[in-house]
């Protein structure tokens, strides 16, 4: 579930999804559990890429969607120790013929306090070979307005 909030931070680049932390995502010390923040990541970048025209749809699914995790790095910062919405800064650091690097954040919905930080790299891949192939236009399209600016 995603939040839109009136308090959602601001960002120069990139775009903020607020996200749900529930109760079952929480460890034994009442922190969200390391292997949590990838799933709250990818309920963060859906909606996003969904609300754009390049949503899972079975049978219909968008080529571009067909892809894969090459890399997923996090540093945690604060504990996230509350259930209830959680911010999720996302933007893209590089856009290549056939992979995607994200850089992310994981702060509170003021945007003060930052849990987490990390970077993902996905790979398109073509269904039949399962060997990487080039984004579409219509997913280039949409990828570039995540690039953040470079100096």
């Amino acid at each position: 579930m995603t939040h839109a909030l009136a308090d959602q931070p601001a960002v120069e680049y990139g775009h903020v999804e607020h996200v749900t932390v529930h109760f079952d995502d929480l460890d034994a010390m009442g922190i969200l559990h390391n292997a949590r923040y990838a799933v709250l990541l990818e309920r963060a970048l859906v909606p996003y890429w969904s609300e754009r025209g390049l949503a899972f749809r079975g049978v219909d699914t968008p080529p571009d969607l067909f892809h894969a995790v090459r890399e997923f790095r996090i540093s945690y910062r604060t504990p996230i120790a509350y259930t209830g919405p959680v911010a999720v800064h996302f933007w893209l650091e590089h856009l290549g013929t056939t992979s995607a690097e994200y850089a992310f954040e994981f702060r509170s919905t003021d945007g003060r306090t930052v849990h987490a930080e990390g970077r993902r790299v996905i790979v398109r891949l073509d269904r039949a070979t399962l060997r990487p192939t080039p984004w579409t236009e219509a997913a280039r399209a949409v990828a570039t307005t995540l690039l953040r600016p470079t100096a």
